[in-house]
């Protein structure tokens, strides 16, 4: 009988989250994310680091938006991966719209200030979507690279 081999244990990190539907909830969002990315080894101010917080801040300035619903919160889920090397970003509300995909070139139509953030996921993420989740709301995940090599 061959012996058996031995397999590299898989370390997923995650921290949760939850936060107020406000400008201020989205932006502490985003500074605890690159806080925690900082204590599981992804450097404050790396690229990793700064790709990840954009991503977090373009989800939760839309939860808090478009996907905000008087009373409720929005929540914040991190899963660092490091043997595939990612941060799969969650950002989950209550509404139950869903976010609608510019297409890339949107990014240089308009003048308007608006209407570009999931066309920067997009750009920066390795992919990303929407899924459902139990009771009201939805859940918008991205894939970032979390080093500059898969960068």
């Amino acid at each position: 009988m061959p012996s058996p081999q031995a397999q590299e244990a898989v370390t997923v990190r995650v921290f949760t989250q939850r936060f107020s539907a406000t400008r201020r909830g989205a932006r502490l969002a985003r500074r605890l994310a690159t806080q925690q990315l900082d204590a599981w080894g992804i450097p404050y101010g790396s690229g990793p680091s700064d790709a990840t917080a954009l991503v977090v801040a373009e989800l939760a300035a839309n939860a808090v938006l478009h996907g905000r619903v008087p009373g409720r919160d929005f929540a914040l889920r991190l899963a660092y991966n490091s043997a595939k090397d990612l941060v799969r970003v969650e950002v989950t509300d209550t509404h139950n719209a869903l976010p609608a995909r510019a297409p890339r070139d949107a990014a240089g139509a308009g003048d308007g200030e608006t209407g570009r953030g999931l066309v920067l996921v997009d750009a920066i993420a390795v992919r990303w979507g929407v899924s459902g989740r139990s009771g009201p709301g939805k859940t918008v995940w991205a894939y970032v690279p979390a080093s500059r090599e898969r960068a």
